[in-house]
């Protein structure tokens, strides 16, 4: 490739809308948008694929019918179960970025149990955010720097870029240089709004549940098409 593709992030939308036209319920569409979780996964090992970072749930999903959430928790803990033995096999290091603070004390129990033992797998870093938002992040993040400052253990000259992504959730992952989002809104919706500064962004109008492994590498080649200019002309970067 032309283009260096390290992390690939992945706004996985239309699980709902996919249901509608599907005559089924929302519960049935996110079920089915899984299977293209797994089909997904398995095209970014085969691609060697570093990071894949998924939007699984943000902070103001806890805005929709408690019957639906309660649904989404049940399915996030049975996902995580059956797919346990796929990650350890296919040697998949699972994280999550989130606050995690309001899920279910037993799904709370199992992520905790996946990421412990998964960490040391390194073929596939796969991280799945759930509760998440990316202000809320940046905030965060602030407040982790400031109270750094106020304890004298860094001086407000010494605050850079790094400084402030090194208390981000998840201080280790790089950057994505891909975002991809499915079901035909062209927004970001509070995804790692600090990381993808210089991210290459893909809308795509079918639904999560129908996205599949031709759709990804279309993507991908897509990409590698695009001159990625850092700010710089582009001569100089031919």
């Amino acid at each position: 490739m032309r283009n260096q593709l390290n992390h690939i992030a992945v706004i996985m939308d239309g699980n709902g809308r996919w249901a509608k036209l599907n005559n089924k319920t929302r519960l049935e569409g996110h079920s089915k948008g899984v299977s293209s979780v797994r089909k997904i996964i398995q095209k970014s090992i085969e691609l060697k694929i570093d990071y894949l970072s998924l939007y699984a749930f943000s902070n103001d999903n806890w805005n929709r019918p408690k019957i639906e959430i309660n649904g989404l928790m049940g399915l996030f803990s049975q996902t995580i179960e059956k797919e346990f033995n796929a990650f350890m096999d296919n040697d998949i290091k699972v994280s999550f970025i989130g606050d995690l603070s309001r899920f279910p004390k037993a799904l709370r129990k199992l992520i905790d149990k996946t990421v412990q033992d998964t960490y040391n797998n390194c073929t596939l870093n796969l991280n799945i955010a759930l509760g998440y938002s990316g202000r809320m992040e940046i905030l965060e993040s602030t407040k982790q720097v400031v109270n750094k400052v106020i304890s004298g253990n860094l001086g407000v000259d010494n605050i850079d870029e790094s400084v402030f992504s090194d208390n981000l959730y998840y201080s280790d992952l790089p950057d994505p240089d891909l975002l991809i989002r499915t079901g035909g809104e062209n927004r970001i919706s509070d995804f790692m709004l600090w990381q993808i500064a210089y991210c290459e962004i893909f809308f795509i109008k079918k639904h999560w549940p129908d996205f599949n492994e031709q759709d990804f590498l279309d993507i991908i080649d897509e990409f590698d098409k695009r001159e990625r200019r850092y700010g710089r002309l582009g001569e100089q970067v031919k």
